[in-house]
C-alpha cells in the first residue's frame, strides 16, 4: 500500500518527542529552538520542481520547537503526506490543513496527530505542509515577530499582513485535492467523500478552496475548526460544514457566528459546536474541557451524514 501507515507515523511522533500543545504561543514568554526538520519518506511533492508563484523564493525551510511542539517554517516545497488506515477503510478521505497564521505550519498539534486519529477510524488522511510567508530564520527574531502578531496592543501597521499567505496555501490545497482524487483507487477512496479539515489559518485555507469560483477542485465536506466567523457569500453548491470554536478564543470567540448564518441562509447543512473553554488552537491538545471532545463529535457528524459507510457514495443533504 502506498503512503505512510499509522504505525510508522506513531513511531515518528514518538521519536520526535512531540507533546500536544496549543498552536498559539504565550507571546511574552515564547522561546523557540531550532530542531532538525522531520523527513517524511512517504511525503509527496505537490509540484515537479519549483512551486508556481514562488520561483524567486530563496529562503530555506526550517523547523523550530516551542518546547511542546514543532513548527515548519519558510516552507518553499509543499508536500502531501498520506496516512492510511491499516485495517478496514471506510472510503472517506480528509485533507488535513494545519494552522499557523500563514507564518508556520503547526505539524505536531494540527497535523500528524489529527491524521493518526482519522486513520484509526478508517479514514484516509493527508497532511498538507503548504507554503507559508517568509519569516526570520533566527529563532529570536521569529519569537519577536510572533509577539507582535498575537499581541492585541500591536499597531496594525506593525503586524505581518497574513493575507499575503492565503493564495499560496489555497493553491497548494487545491493541488493536493487533485492529487488525492487522481490516486483514489490506489488509496481506496470514494471520490464523492473527499473532505477538508482546517485549523485556524488552515480553516481560512479550507474556506478559500470551498468558495473558489470556476472549475477549481472543491471538498465534499469540511471541518472548520476555530476559523474566522465573519459572514461570507456561500454558493448554492457549497459542501456541508462542521464548525468548532471556543468562547474564550482570543481571536474569533467574540465575532459572533456570521459564517454559520451564511451557510444557513444558503440552505447548506451546517453544525456548530461552541465550547465554553478551549482557547485558540486546542487542536489535539487535551485540556480537561469540553473542547477536547471536538474530534469525537466530528466523527459522529461524519457518521450521521453517511460519510463513514464503507463502500458507499454519499453526498447527503
Amino acid at each position: 500500500m502506498a503512503g505512510r501507515t499509522l504505525s510508522a507515523l506513531v513511531a515518528a511522533i514518538a521519536l520526535a518527542g512531540c507533546a500536544m500543545a496549543q498552536e498559539e504561543p504565550e507571546a511574552p514568554g515564547l522561546s523557540l529552538v531550532r530542531v532538525p526538520a522531520q523527513v517524511d519518506a512517504d511525503a509527496i511533492a505537490l509540484y515537479e520542481g519549483v512551486a508556481p508563484g514562488s520561483e524567486t523564493w530563496t529562503h530555506e525551510e526550517v523547523w523550530s520547537s516551542t518546547g511542546t511542539q514543532r513548527w515548519a517554517r519558510n516552507v518553499v516545497r509543499p508536500t502531501l503526506l498520506p496516512v492510511l488506515p491499516e485495517g478496514d477503510a471506510t472510503g472517506a478521505a480528509v485533507l488535513v490543513v494545519p494552522g499557523g497564521g500563514f507564518q508556520f505550519v503547526s505539524m505536531d498539534n494540527e497535523g500528524y496527530p489529527i491524521a493518526e486519529w482519522l486513520a484509526q477510524n478508517g479514514i484516509a488522511a493527508f497532511v498538507l505542509k503548504y507554503r507559508v510567508m517568509e519569516t526570520p530564520a533566527d529563532e529570536g527574531e521569529m519569537a519577536a515577530l510572533m509577539t507582535r502578531l498575537f499581541d492585541p496592543s500591536t499597531p496594525a501597521g506593525e503586524r505581518p499582513d497574513i493575507n499575503k499567505g492565503i493564495p499560496f496555501a489555497v493553491a497548494d490545497a487545491q493541488t493536493a485535492l487533485k492529487l488525492i482524487e487522481s490516486r483514489a483507487q490506489e488509496w481506496r477512496i470514494d471520490t464523492d467523500r473527499i473532505g477538508m479539515l482546517g485549523f485556524s489559518a488552515g480553516a481560512r485555507t479550507t474556506l478559500g478552496v470551498t468558495l473558489a469560483a470556476g472549475d477549481a477542485p472543491a471538498p465534499d465536506f469540511i471541518g472548520y475548526i476555530y476559523g474566522g466567523m465573519s459572514p461570507v457569500e456561500v454558493p448554492p453548491d457549497a459542501p456541508p460544514m462542521f464548525a468548532a470554536l471556543a468562547a474564550d478564543d482570543g481571536l474569533f470567540g467574540a465575532q459572533g457566528f456570521g459564517i454559520v448564518e451564511s451557510w444557513r441562509r444558503a440552505g447548506i447543512p451546517v453544525e456548530l459546536h461552541y465550547y465554553e473553554q478551549g482557547g485558540h488552537g486546542f487542536g489535539s491538545f487535551q485540556q480537561g474541557v469540553t473542547a477536547d471532545l471536538w474530534f469525537e463529535q466530528f466523527l459522529a457528524w461524519m457518521k450521521v451524514r453517511g460519510l463513514l459507510e464503507s463502500g458507499s457514495s454519499s453526498n447527503s443533504g
